[in-house]
């Protein structure tokens, strides 16, 4: 089963638009009526609808660090800094990412865009 995407506040709407047209499930934060929610609060959404969280924000990336520290469970986080991928490369990343794991290889792990 390909993994499915949950996709945070800030990412580009143009990245929801484009892995819709190649087939990759993705929730975005405010079609969930998440957009203002808390950084904790998201990835436990994402968790709770198991999908992978995808994210710009350096935040994420302490909050999956305490997580795992405290041996917290989450769905995974999916990290890419917005100045060093574009737009296009993020889709065409998170496309084969979603087209060759399964929700499983992401548990408890962060994973660094560009491939």
């Amino acid at each position: 089963m390909p993994i499915r995407l949950y996709l945070d506040a800030h990412i580009p709407r143009a990245i929801a638009v484009g892995l819709r047209l190649r087939g990759v499930e993705a929730l975005t934060a405010q079609e969930d009526g998440m957009a203002l929610a808390s950084d904790s609060h998201l990835l436990d959404r994402a968790s709770e609808l198991d999908r992978v969280f995808m994210t710009f924000d350096d935040d994420l990336l302490r909050e999956a660090a305490s997580r795992t520290k405290a041996g917290l469970p989450f769905a995974g986080i999916i990290y890419a800094h917005p100045l060093r991928i574009s737009i296009g490369q993020c889709v065409r990343d998170l496309e084969r990412v979603a087209g060759e794991t399964e929700p499983a290889d992401f548990r408890n792990q962060v994973l660094f865009l560009p491939l």
